[in-house]
């Protein structure tokens, strides 16, 4: 499958001077968010096609036929709306596609990865006015509608199937052979789905050890949202070397052992070692 080819490096750098800017707001906005990472990986995506994705989210919510009262009538409006009208869902194929985890390429193609489908929902529904907000669930994202006590969930994966307690445990013990816990429950802030975005990005990429182009973006961007893994540091550092930038991913490698040194020495040793041997591959 032939993934889209990135755009100018002065392009990228503007692209990621907004994302920083927009993950440092003091409401982030998820929409813009994710569109700004489809353009880090999409060369053809222009200010025009950023502005239609965001048209197009607006037209969807003006289609939301009423203002539902309770969490599940909103549940299953979009659900006829986005499921059933439109045929927003996933398929297993989907997992295979880059452009499954790009926002503007999900409104395009209606497929996507669970996580983009529910961006599609919750930017939608909170356009239409809706107490939605982001479940992440183990292996498996979903929408959640109301409070907790009347809590109603959707999963936009299967269309917008509207959720009974026992479908949302079948579906964390299919991912992880644990039972649904509460704590699972909780509203994802913005930028925790954008971190499992890049997150899914960076797993497709360590796939295909060809694309380390996009798994090194991908990483660049997490590292933009604050309070992200020191980890990702390391993995930084680790494509750099893999990418033959050997000094710059050795100094990487080293900054992240002075960080980690204080909680594992052990650890810190391991990597510093590996930063050698980075940089002996210079000679």
């Amino acid at each position: 499958m032939h993934s889209p080819e990135p755009p100018s490096p002065e392009r990228a750098a503007e692209l990621r001077r907004r994302f920083a800017e927009e993950a440092r707001a003091e409401r982030p906005d998820l929409s813009v968010l994710c569109l700004l990472i489809g353009a880090q990986a999409d060369g053809t995506l222009d200010e025009a096609g950023l502005d239609a994705a965001q048209l197009e989210l607006d037209r969807l919510a003006g289609e939301v036929p009423f203002r539902p009262g309770d969490p599940r009538s909103w549940a299953v409006a979009l659900r006829n709306l986005l499921g059933e009208r439109y045929g927003y869902r996933g398929t297993a194929a989907d997992y295979q596609r880059l452009e499954s985890s790009l926002l503007h390429s999900v409104l395009l193609r209606r497929r996507g990865l669970p996580i983009l489908l529910s961006v599609v929902w919750l930017e939608v529904a909170r356009r239409a006015g809706a107490p939605v907000y982001g479940v992440a669930l183990p292996g498996h994202f979903v929408v959640g509608f109301g409070p907790r006590e009347e809590q109603v969930l959707a999963d936009p994966f299967d269309g917008g199937r509207v959720l009974s307690g026992a479908d949302a445990d079948v579906l964390v013990v299919g991912a992880t052979g644990a039972p649904l816990e509460p704590s699972m429950l909780v509203p994802a802030a913005p930028l925790e789905v954008v971190l499992r975005v890049l997150n899914n990005i960076r797993a497709w990429a360590a796939a295909r050890p060809e694309r380390s182009d996009v798994a090194l973006w991908a990483v660049e961007l997490a590292l933009l949202v604050p309070s992200h893994p020191a980890r990702l540091r390391y993995e930084r550092g680790q494509l750099l070397v893999q990418r033959g930038a050997f000094v710059t991913g050795a100094e990487e490698m080293e900054e992240y052992a002075q960080l980690v040194e204080v909680v594992d020495e052990g650890l810190a040793d391991r990597v510093r070692t590996e930063a050698l041997a980075a940089r002996a591959l210079m000679n």
